[in-house]
């Protein structure tokens, strides 16, 4: 659910990573910032830096964790049953 008004501090960077995988256009959506790309990314760099964090590009956000759990959706190819192998 898109927040009604535009987060910032760690909501915002929190929000910003959750949509980091759907685009710059999702993610300012969901944080509040609506269309407004410039004033999202501004603010994301400055709750970046106030949390010591060195993010230039909202991609940056994704870590190895939020990679890891996407291995599992997969799909499953295997034979029916251990004899027809």
């Amino acid at each position: 659910m898109a927040s009604l008004k535009p987060l910032h501090g760690t909501e915002l960077v929190d929000c910003a990573r959750a949509n980091a995988k759907q685009g710059i256009e999702t993610a300012a959506y969901q944080c509040g910032y609506g269309d407004d790309l410039n004033k999202f990314a501004q603010e994301l760099r400055k709750a970046c830096e106030e949390m010591n964090l060195q993010v230039k590009e909202l991609n940056e956000l994704i870590t190895d964790q939020d990679l890891i759990l996407n291995l599992g959706k997969g799909e499953i190819v295997a034979p029916d049953t251990a004899s027809e192998l």
